[in-house]
């Protein structure tokens, strides 16, 4: 695994408030390229994710075949399935493993190979659960070892649509073979026993496909036929995954508020919000247009709690709500939290070394992560094992110690997958923070 370069120097003992925006939806931007790409004209994108792991997958769908350009502050991309075919050389997905799984399901219809490759960290990720229910539609993938690790290829070529119960949750193996499906013969039905991010199906109605959805208990059930799709203009909000690390930093760092307006507020992407509040964190939401609202957060005493996996699904949210679970009075249980070791690193192991080295107790039993809590952080050396969110967990930890020390943050680079203008933005709310970004001048 990579381990990522530079350096970033946090000091805690500053209060964090203002207004701050995160960086486009990440999850959004992956899919809003890929249906730009397969529908048939001239589609507008704009709030795109600047991270590395959405340019991967833009630059992913020009080499299908696509024409991806700017055009002022947004992405204009003209698409069609006739205009894709596999590329000659590899795609380079870098770190980006739903990029991948989101590639798979569209190579998957098109006749030919397409070799899917990445990063030393993407490389020993699973990509068996895609592989399954691609290979049930008629396509075949093939990487390396009975887990199907990358670099993968997709052998596409005509699909039927398959009934497929996702066996562990998850909103990449939902939409890979929904995006095959939209070119598969008869009916294709997905099954997901815990509701995970929704952003694929409704991108998918919004360019007109034939898809229903219906909830069933705590799940759903997705039903989608054979469809064209027609572009569109895409509009990108908030990431609440970037903006999670900020409503944290805004209840443990004392004095602060914050607030995040702009996010996306999507009840499977925002379990963490409530979590928080159960804790007895002052966090608030509030709807604005559409799907998007402002999340606004202030200091104040925590304490611990269970968190279910099912509250947050893709698991994203855990390294940092493990830090407000450090300084929380009382144990904290994250329940069947076992998906994080197959992450971009292996998180799970990540949280409790990263938590351990701010002088925190946490450990692993069984999936269950337990923080101990009441911890009184400590100034420390990070390593986050090229993996951008226990990097920027690191340094809201950091900025939660007390004044007079300064934690030293290795491998920092690692946050461009998602969040370049991290440094940035923490000393916009007057967190002392360097990255060796910060101009001659400038505050922070």
């Amino acid at each position: 695994m990579t381990g990522g370069t530079g350096r970033c120097r946090v000091t805690g003992g500053q209060a964090l408030v203002g207004t701050i925006a995160v960086p486009g939806d990440k999850s959004i931007s992956h899919r809003a390229l890929l249906v730009a790409a397969l529908a048939d004209g001239r589609s507008t994108i704009h709030g795109l994710s600047a991270g590395d792991d959405v340019r991967r997958t833009r630059q992913a769908v020009a080499a299908l075949g696509a024409s991806v350009s700017d055009a002022g502050g947004s992405v204009v991309v003209e698409g069609g399935r006739g205009r894709l075919a596999p590329p000659p050389a590899p795609v380079d997905c870098g770190n980006s493993g739903t990029g991948m799984r989101l590639l798979a399901g569209v190579a998957a219809g098109l006749p030919g190979a397409t070799v899917l490759a990445g990063d030393e960290s993407l490389s020993s990720r699973p990509m068996d659960r895609i592989a399954r229910p691609l290979a049930l539609m008629g396509a075949r993938v093939d990487g390396r070892g009975p887990r199907c690790l990358p670099p993968i290829t997709v052998h596409g070529g005509p699909l039927v649509g398959i009934e497929y119960e996702v066996p562990v949750p998850s909103a990449q193996v939902k939409s890979a073979v929904l995006l095959a499906g939209l070119v598969a013969s008869g009916e294709t039905v997905v099954v997901e026993r815990v509701v995970t991010r929704a952003h694929t199906e409704e991108l998918l109605a919004a360019a007109g496909a034939d898809i229903a959805v219906e909830q069933v208990g705590p799940g759903r059930r997705i039903r989608l036929r054979p469809s064209p799709l027609r572009p569109g203009r895409f509009d990108v909000p908030g990431d609440p995954s970037q903006a999670a690390f900020w409503v944290v930093a805004a209840v443990v760092v004392p004095g602060s508020a914050v607030e995040v307006p702009g996010v996306t507020l999507a009840p499977e992407r925002t379990g963490f919000v409530e979590v928080l509040r159960r804790m007895g964190g002052r966090v608030d939401a509030e709807p604005g247009h559409g799907a998007a609202g402002t999340l606004r957060a202030a200091a104040g005493p925590l304490v611990g709690t269970v968190v279910e996996a099912a509250e947050i699904p893709s698991l994203d949210e855990i390294p940092i709500l493990a830090v407000a679970a450090a300084v929380a009075h009382g144990p904290t249980r994250f329940r069947d939290a076992g998906e994080l070791r197959v992450k971009e690193s292996d998180r799970l192991a990540g949280t409790v070394a990263l938590l351990a080295a701010f002088g925190a107790g946490a450990r692993a039993e069984g999936d269950d992560l337990v923080v101990d809590g009441d911890a009184a952080l400590r100034p420390a050396t990070v390593d986050p094992r090229g993996d951008h969110r226990l990097a920027m967990a690191g340094a809201v930890a950091g900025l939660a110690c007390p004044g007079g020390g300064a934690t030293l943050i290795e491998g920092w680079d690692v946050v461009a997958t998602s969040y370049p203008g991290f440094a940035a933005a923490a000393r916009t709310l007057g967190g002392r923070v360097d990255d060796g970004t910060r101009r001659a001048g400038a505050p922070g």
